[in-house]
């Protein structure tokens, strides 16, 4: 019987689970690191499982409907997996994105026919992010109110808000890891951006084994914007603070009742660590993927989880980093 997809929406998911047994024997530790190649999506990222999940979930609702256009802010990964999924349902596409993400992200956009605004080109973005000395939350909440509500005709997903973004975890990335490990998972490690990934899946290994851990990871102090360093040497895209940050700071779809522990990595680390990965184990992953797998590796260092098995999302490739430092000795 033959096995021919019609859409790229059918292909999203199922990801596999790869030990990382070089990366293991090189750091010499106690513990089984298993990483979740969200890569393998068909556009190349965990944001590819959110995107249909989003755009489904508004088609459902009536939100969107044929001729709308769909609109989102990102740091790339999210507004790569939309254009591509809109492309796919016949919706244009624009997104506004932050302006130090890798050129990569605005070629692969442009190549799915979406359109991309940098943040600070959009007056109302740019003054808001200026007046509250970059709260995100606040620009996302004035680019709705004072510009895309004069629009008619689109359907304004906002990722940081859509509950349809840790559901949709819950609903495959947990069960994958579930199924995929006999139910023998111990730890779930994973960056946190909006907090989707984390919560959704979270929850549901916490559901299945309420004794799995899962821990969060989030820039190091030096990786971020600080008074005196307003632009740090190097930042982990897409990976956001939630910890010693104010509540306004934190999109809701994070949920802060999953994570057991969250551990602070730096970006040289980060890149240190995906550049291990591919020496190791020949698998590409990003600056994001290297921080989880920084924070896995000083759990499995830990003489109490010796033996243990600790998964960690890998949300893209390392494909979309070329253009920045990260694979650069």
């Amino acid at each position: 019987m033959s096995n021919i997809h019609k859409s790229i929406t059918e292909l999203v998911g199922r990801t596999p689970l790869l030990e990382l047994t070089g990366y293991e024997k090189h750091h010499d530790l106690g513990a089984t690191i298993i990483g979740k190649l969200e890569y393998f999506n068909p556009n190349q990222s965990v944001k590819d499982r959110i995107a249909l999940s989003m755009i489904e979930d508004a088609e459902k609702s009536g939100r969107l409907k044929p001729g709308d256009t769909v609109v989102e802010t990102t740091s790339g990964n999210t507004g790569i997996g939309l254009a591509a999924i809109a492309a796919a349902k016949g919706y244009p596409f624009r997104v506004y994105i932050q302006d130090q993400v890798s050129q990569e992200r605005f070629q692969v956009i442009h190549a799915f026919g979406g359109t991309t605004i940098k943040l600070g080109d959009e007056p109302v973005i740019a003054k808001t992010l200026q007046d509250t000395g970059g709260d995100f939350i606040a620009a996302i909440k004035a680019l709705k109110e004072d510009v895309l509500s004069k629009e008619d005709h689109i359907c304004f997903v906002d990722q940081c808000s859509n509950p349809a973004n840790p559901a949709v975890h819950k609903r495959t990335t947990g069960p994958e890891i579930w199924e995929d490990t006999d139910g023998e998972v111990d730890i779930l490690v994973a960056c946190v951006g909006t907090g989707g990934t984390v919560s959704g899946t979270g929850a549901y290994l916490k559901e299945k084994n309420p004794n799995v851990k899962v821990v969060a990871v989030q820039p190091g102090p030096n990786s971020l914007p600080s008074p005196k360093k307003p632009v740090p040497d190097e930042e982990i895209t897409g990976v956001h603070p939630f910890e010693g940050v104010p509540e306004n700071l934190i999109p809701s779809t994070l949920d802060r009742n999953i994570y057991d522990e969250w551990i602070a990595v730096e970006a040289l680390d980060a890149f240190e660590a995906a550049r291990e990965a591919a020496l190791k184990d020949g698998i590409l992953i990003g600056a994001s993927s290297g921080a989880a797998l920084f924070a896995a590796k000083q759990l499995a260092e830990r003489p109490e989880n010796k033996g243990k098995k600790i998964v960690v999302i890998f949300p893209d490739t390392g494909l979309r980093y070329l253009s920045t430092n990260l694979f650069k000795a």
